[in-house]
């Protein structure tokens, strides 16, 4: 049977997308959203790069609310940090997934739950009057800080900590959007601290949500999760892929979340973002790691280079996702409901 997709958003994601559907035989693209009006008529082919596939994108949701198909996967800039408005990609989940179809998203509300009674009832009741299933997932969060902890845990006989740092280096990261627009850098101290409260909300969800898959998939009742955060200025004018990141300006990030039970950090997501490799030199350095401290310890790192492409991985696993969504029952189905997501007909051998 061949499972119908709806792509939503042509960006770097997107496009992954477009290409991974186009080319898999259990899959065929059946719609394309996109927010510009000169890519609206485009065939999506074309504009994912590859030979055309008779499928017209369109920058109007009624195209696509009455478009025959399965699943959407949805893979636009976050409108909880950009854009106007906060809740619009709520908003489209709701109205996809009431008139009949499953969504799966990169976005964020890959836990809903951390954001309320609100959020998940709206979701909830737009999956039943629809029929439909939402699932959020993507890199970090919904791979590295949630379903790799969660998976070394089967190891453990007793856990004191489960650590995760995030080291990255965004000096060769080629998107402005993401890197000044979304996440704050390259911004003054004052003009950051007036959209901070938008940064926090976004980032807080996000990680937030890492934390709390980890403690109810460990069956841990925390007492609360913790916020803290700093930002280091530039030291000069940086050249980066994404643009230039001026003297003075913000070129450094470090923030922890910690869930915590009993007056002790359980749980702790920390996240150590640069513009560049001379960046706060006196924060952590190395990679990426997962710790767990207990019996036994455990702690696995990755290097810089352990993956070349991350954006086309947090599309695939949406892609890879599709099979496990569309056969759900309906509602909110995070990575602890669904069975083990695998690249199920990805192996090739050419």
């Amino acid at each position: 049977m061949v499972t119908k997709v709806i792509q939503w958003s042509s960006g770097n994601v997107g496009k992954n997308v477009i290409r991974a559907v186009a080319e898999r035989p259990d899959l065929a693209l059946a719609g394309l959203y996109v927010y510009g009006a000169d890519k609206a008529g485009q065939d999506a082919g074309t504009i994912a790069g590859i030979a055309p596939l008779g499928v017209a994108a369109t920058n109007t949701l009624a195209d696509l609310l009455h478009t025959e198909a399965d699943v959407v996967i949805h893979t636009p800039l976050p409108s909880l940090v950009y854009g106007d408005d906060r809740h619009a990609d709520l908003d489209t989940f709701c109205k996809l997934l009431a008139a009949g179809k499953n969504v799966i998203t990169t976005v964020g509300y890959m836990y809903p739950k951390v954001y309320g009674e609100e959020v998940t009832h709206r979701l909830e009741e737009a999956c039943r009057r629809g029929d439909t299933t939402f699932h959020s997932t993507g890199l970090n969060p919904g791979w590295m800080g949630d379903v790799l902890p969660l998976t070394m845990s089967a190891l453990s006989k007793r856990i004191e900590q489960i650590y995760v740092r995030e080291i990255t280096n965004f000096q060769f990261y080629p998107s402005p959007e993401i890197m000044f627009d979304m996440m704050g850098f390259g911004k003054t101290e004052d003009d950051f601290a007036k959209d901070i409260e938008r940064y926090r909300y976004w980032l807080t969800g996000l990680f937030r949500e890492n934390v709390q898959m980890i403690a109810d998939g460990l069956g841990l009742d925390l007492d609360e999760i913790s916020e803290t955060t700093s930002r280091a200025p530039a030291p000069d004018d940086l050249k980066t892929a994404a643009g230039l990141v001026r003297k003075g300006t913000i070129a450094g990030q470090h923030w922890e979340w910690a869930g915590i039970k009993g007056g002790q950090k359980v749980i702790v997501h920390e996240t150590v973002w640069r513009m560049h490799g001379s960046v706060a030199p006196d924060w952590p350095q190395g990679d990426h790691s997962i710790t767990i401290s207990g019996e036994p310890r455990m702690h696995v790192e990755f290097k810089g280079d352990w993956i070349n492409d991350g954006l086309m991985a947090t599309g695939m696993h949406a892609v890879n996702a599709i099979p496990y969504v569309v056969a759900a029952d309906a509602g909110i189905k995070t990575l602890l409901d669904l069975p083990w997501i695998v690249g199920r007909g990805t192996a090739s051998l050419s």
